[in-house]
């Protein structure tokens, strides 16, 4: 009886885990979403008609896409574990082979995906802390000219805790999320017993006759109803930190209802008293509970945007292990959790962004124009991922995956077709975002094929190197030299300009080779591999996934078993820095090529991101063209 009731204790605990991270996001959606519905610009009267069509269309919009889409068909789609756009990415290349004429198109897919990942993760903390602030206004105008110098406060306070980790208060995420997704559930309650006729909207037909009557003005103002599936990424996302099990327990228990129950409170609210569409959550309850009700709703809203920030932490450090970024300085936050992180560089340039979105905007209101769009382009691209899983990872018939493909499609091309109309009034700035950021990671993917299209053409045979070596060897030196060496690279650079300036050899000399593996993490005992190459030359290959941390000498000194042990001592790590210059002619355009010099210049050191003791390493600079 003890192990059941161990295990339902686990699952408990990353149920409740799962609602403070997974669902933070979402879960403020109710904050602004009918406010930007039935804002006047939409032209949509606050009839009973339209409030208990706008109702249904979201309550079977969380039904069909968020439940069916995400929690049911997406969630199956993990990379031995993990989820998230990356993840997804890399299960999909793996699916099409490098071979396929697929792979160019899906690996573009999940650079633009990332890319609206992060512009998703820039407006995320701007709407839901402006929003949750933005209800001192119900209570007095007064506090109007306050609202935006607190919310940037707030943000500030938030992104520099950054660097604390989240696991002194990531525990407190989880109970937090929880009393507000119950006080949720109990404002919707109290509203619907007082208009039960609001109960109505659960019948989809009113959904269809919203549509059909209000023809263009339903379609412009679906690019608000859209607001309230904004976080269905995060659900995805963060699958590999809580498992599948528990984060379908948490939306299907507690989240999905106390959503629904508060829409349907809140347009019970409306059908009484039209005039509460100016800000329908924070008049819920009436006059007194609204700074207890701006109290919890900062709290949450500041816990959603955290569960974002932790999330870019996640796809940099993925993207930057699959290739798709240059290298940064990453810190990890716990001893016991490696998925807790900052990344310094991605924390402030996120914040100036947010800052920027705060000030330039102004309120949710012009926010939300912008919120659409990200959330809408990411939710099509992770369709057309799976689309590539399903037929190739999954083996399944073309007619099964296109199908599926097809019916959420539908519903991705249209919610994406209605907040594209506001791509002039506030969608640029996430589309600009991601542009920028599908720049850097194709610049910088081709930058490196190039650098190491040059290194091959120069490359000398390893095996070939050594028998002429040894045929004549230099002379021998005590210790361990460690070359690192690019993947079906030749002779490193370094051990040739050591060679050429030093004569000498070292007694042992090593070939490390680290090789960035599709899969999320490598388990310790299959990391090490060594191939003997003779005359005390190895050839060891060290293999990571994407969210493995990185730290050689440690993973050098746990493979002892494998044939060989290190003396830190006595080792020494022989790194070839290249500089990169840029030329005219094959290759990219100049500008590209400049700045993937600029990028490789200011990279993170290799001997850093490798872990390597700095007492222990020496450089050998190269000089290579593109």
């Amino acid at each position: 009886m003890t192990k059941p009731q161990g295990n339902q204790n686990r699952v408990a605990a990353l149920t409740l885990g799962a609602i403070g991270v997974v669902y933070g996001d979402i879960g403020t959606s109710p904050l602004y979403t009918l406010k930007e519905v039935f804002a006047p610009a939409h032209g949509i009267a606050v009839t009973p008609a339209n409030v208990i069509g706008v109702i249904s269309l979201i309550l079977w919009c969380l039904i069909i896409v968020i439940s069916l889409k995400y929690v049911t068909l997406v969630l199956r789609a993990d990379n031995h574990g993990e989820g998230g756009i990356m993840a997804l990415t890399a299960l999909a290349l793996k699916s099409v082979s490098q071979n396929s004429r697929f792979y160019y198109p899906v690996m573009l897919l999940g650079m633009i995906g990332a890319g609206l990942f992060f512009g998703d993760g820039i407006i995320t903390p701007a709407i839901t802390v402006l929003s949750s602030i933005e209800g001192i206004e119900v209570a007095t105008p007064a506090f109007k000219p306050y609202v935006v110098p607190l919310t940037l406060t707030v943000l500030a306070v938030l992104y520099w805790a950054q660097h604390r980790g989240t696991g002194g208060i990531g525990k407190w995420f989880g109970p937090i999320v929880l009393v507000w997704f119950t006080a949720l559930a109990a404002m919707g309650v109290v509203n619907i017993l007082e208009g039960p006729q609001i109960l109505a909207a659960l019948n989809p037909l009113h959904a269809a006759r919203f549509l059909l009557q209000n023809g263009w003005f339903a379609f412009v103002a679906l690019g608000a109803v859209v607001l309230a599936l904004t976080g269905a990424e995060a659900l995805y996302a963060d699958m590999g930190h809580f498992g599948r099990k528990p984060v379908r327990l948490a939306w299907f228990t507690v989240v999905f209802p106390a959503l629904a129950l508060n829409y349907l409170g809140q347009g019970a609210v409306l059908i009484s008293n039209p005039a509460a569409a100016s800000n329908p959550f924070f008049n819920q309850l009436g006059a007194w509970s609204i700074y207890p009700l701006v109290a919890l709703s900062t709290v949450a809203a500041v816990v959603a945007s955290q569960a974002t920030i932790s999330g870019a932490f996640s796809v940099a450090q993925q993207a930057i292990s699959l290739g798709f970024l240059p290298r940064m300085r990453i810190v990890h936050t716990s001893h016991q959790e490696k998925g807790q992180i900052y990344i310094p560089l991605v924390n402030w340039v996120q914040f100036g962004a947010v800052v920027f979105a705060v000030v330039a905007f102004g309120s949710s209101t012009n926010l939300a124009s912008a919120y659409g769009i990200a959330a809408t382009a990411t939710m099509l691209t992770t369709t057309l991922l799976t689309f590539f899983v399903v037929r190739y990872g999954w083996n399944h018939s073309t007619l099964v995956a296109a199908s599926a493909t097809l019916f959420f499609l539908v519903f991705d091309v249209t919610l994406f077709a209605s907040t594209s109309l506001k791509i002039v009034s506030g969608g640029w700035f996430t589309l600009l975002i991601s542009l920028f950021m599908v720049t850097i990671m194709l610049t910088w993917r081709k930058g490196r094929e190039l650098v190491f299209e040059n290194v091959k053409r120069h490359m000398l045979p390893l095996q070939e190197f050594l028998e002429s070596l040894f045929a004549s060897p230099p002379h021998r030196v005590p210790g361990t030299a460690i070359y690192f060496r690019a993947e079906g690279d030749g002779v490193p650079h370094a051990m040739l300009h050591n060679l050429l300036h030093n004569k000498v050899l070292h007694e042992r000399v090593v070939f490390l080779t680290v090789h960035a593996t599709d899969i999320p993490a490598v388990p310790p005992g299959e990391r090490l591999e060594v191939v003997e190459l003779g005359h005390d030359c190895y050839q060891v290959n060290l293999s990571y996934g994407f969210t493995d941390p990185r730290n050689v000498p440690a993973d050098l000194e746990a493979g002892a078993g494998a044939g060989l042990s290190f003396d830190p001592m006595t080792t020494s790590y022989f790194i070839a820095r290249q500089t990169v210059i840029a030329t005219p002619g094959a290759g990219m355009a100049l500008w590209r090529e400049n700045l993937y010099a600029m990028m490789a210049r200011n990279a993170r050191d290799a001997a850093d991101y490798f872990g390597l003791p700095t007492n222990r390493v020496i450089e050998l600079g190269t000089q290579i063209e593109i």
